[in-house]
């Protein structure tokens, strides 16, 4: 479960109503596995946090949290979740490449576009350096030159072209488009809210 808050005081009062709650339905909250962040406004960031209690007991603050597989940091940038996607994207390359080396050419394609082309939370990434999506851009790349043992230099648009295989850059937009649709399809109100606004940015660069 996740609080979000604008202030400390704030975050305090949801804490109250949590501890309010489990202490009326007899359960209890592990301070243990609880964890706060303080994002930061730019390069503005409070220079003390006043403590923050669970049950009598402080917090403690984290400055990366891992929530439902997606990194998030308290600068709210995606360099580091691209990283583990990189390196991800490595592991399970690498284990297909060495328990399938034996298959053919299209058994290894459709374990390439099952196992190498989800990239988790892609369409959640909008801020990071060129340095950390060049770094998966060739991860990507070289996951499929190992997997078809094609030369490490061979052109990627050309190798991908001839497998019928979507490239680094199709993959990220059918993945991002995807996203926009399901938000867009929503009842959500809050994702109504974001789909609106995706909506008007898309509006807005389609005038200029």
């Amino acid at each position: 479960m996740v609080l979000l808050s604008p202030s400390v005081g704030g975050l305090r009062m949801l804490i109250e109503k949590c501890e309010s709650y489990a202490l009326n339905h007899s359960l209890k909250y592990n301070v243990l596995k609880s964890e706060y962040m303080v994002f930061r406004a730019g390069n503005k960031c409070p220079s003390h946090i006043p403590p923050i209690l669970l049950n009598g007991e402080q917090l403690q603050r984290v400055f990366k949290f891992k929530y439902l597989g997606h990194l998030v940091t308290d600068d709210l940038r995606d360099d580091a979740d691209m990283e583990r996607e990189r390196r991800a994207l490595a592991i399970r390359a690498n284990m297909i490449a060495r328990r399938f080396s034996r298959c053919t050419a299209l058994v290894k394609i459709a374990l390439f576009r099952a196992y190498c082309t989800s990239l988790y939370a892609c369409s959640l990434w909008t801020r990071y350096t060129q340095k950390a999506f060049n770094a998966l851009r060739v991860q990507y790349n070289d996951a499929f030159r190992v997997l078809l043992r094609l030369p490490r230099y061979c052109s990627a648009s050309g190798m991908f072209a001839d497998a019928h295989v979507d490239g680094f850059h199709a993959t990220l937009r059918k993945r991002c488009a995807a996203t926009l649709s399901r938000v867009s399809g929503s009842r959500h109100s809050l994702l109504a809210v974001v789909a609106d606004v995706v909506e008007i940015k898309a509006s807005n660069m389609l005038l200029r």
